[in-house]
């Protein structure tokens, strides 16, 4: 008896990801999950440098201002409720002094620009098509920082709009490095503060616009992975949500990351994961006689792990 409709995925042959692989992340919430997997795993990544981006217009102003090494000033900040702000970032970024701030900016510039360079795999994930745009600014914001609503109008991007931030991303990607392996996807997290209607409104001209966009990119190396259709229709009970019965739960996490897994990580990496992860729940273990003959040997053997993981990928490390 078949009690669940299954997503059918179909497995990457190339460019698979590995632990040579280097990783950047963007977009919304959901990204931050996949994201955290690949941090717990040790893989080389860059998650959400500029914080949570939820529409298309956040994300292609972040890669565009990378690419054309453009530079924070103060012109682009603002004091609001005690700290400095930026338009363009969450915040999470935000700071009482207004040089820390333009100093954090312009880095996480660098290393989004250094990111979009040297990536392998770069992975977008977006969350809605509702934006806020600055009425005295007339520009685009990634976060409102609370202030006054008056000060914006608030816009749903037709599906047009969305291919045309789409397409300048990729194209954005591509003058810098041709060779990244791009891989869409939607986030499963309804943002039902805009309405109920008002979301599936929403995620519908996501849909339409990158599906329109993978079309006309069919020979490139632009993916889509069905994280949305996978928390929907093969999880489609409400046990799978966080309390707020609005984002996934942890067990919906490690479902779709296990199948993000099936299609995205090379057999080899999966080795070495198996390697990571035994040393990580080695690290949470906590004895009973931390003195004892046994919790030494216990510590040598974990030891000996890292060091010959160490061997392999130089660059991994194990934060105690």
């Amino acid at each position: 008896m078949k009690l669940q409709t299954q997503i059918p995925l179909q497995q990457q042959s190339e460019n698979l990801i590995d632990y040579q692989s280097k990783i950047l992340l963007l977009g919304s919430c959901f990204v931050e999950n996949i994201g955290g997997k690949l941090e717990y795993f040790k893989f080389q990544n860059l998650i959400n440098p500029f914080g949570i981006m939820f529409h298309p217009l956040a994300i292609e102003n972040l890669i565009f201002k990378s690419v054309e090494k453009k530079e924070y000033t103060e012109r682009d900040i603002f004091f609001h409720n005690e700290q400095w702000h930026c338009y363009d970032a969450h915040s999470k970024l935000s700071d009482v002094s207004k040089d820390n701030l333009l100093k954090e900016l312009n880095q996480q510039l660098d290393l989004t620009r250094n990111y979009i360079m040297d990536s392998s795999h770069i992975i977008i994930t977006l969350g809605t098509s509702w934006v806020y745009k600055h009425i005295e600014q007339n520009s685009y914001v990634a976060n409102c920082h609370k202030i006054s609503q008056k000060e914006f109008s608030k816009e749903l991007l037709t599906v047009d709009e969305i291919s045309q931030s789409l397409n300048a991303i990729i194209n954005l990607i591509s003058t810098v490095n041709s060779g990244a392996t791009i891989i869409l996807t939607v986030s499963p997290v309804r943002h039902l503060r805009d309405g109920f209607i008002e979301n599936t409104q929403s995620k519908s001209h996501l849909f339409s616009a990158l599906h329109s966009v993978l079309s006309h990119r069919a020979q490139s190396r632009c993916h889509y992975f069905p994280s949305f259709e996978i928390m929907l229709d093969e999880l489609r009970d409400y046990r799978f949500y966080a309390e707020d019965m609005i984002h996934p739960n942890a067990t919906a996490i490690n479902y779709i990351w296990e199948k993000f897994q099936q299609v995205w990580i090379s057999p080899l990496a999966k080795e070495s994961m198996d390697d990571v992860d035994d040393i990580q729940k080695g690290l949470l273990h906590k004895a009973f006689s931390p003195n004892s003959e046994g919790h030494q040997k216990f510590l040598a053997v974990l030891d000996a792990k890292k060091r010959n993981l160490k061997a392999l990928y130089k660059y991994i490390s194990f934060d105690e």
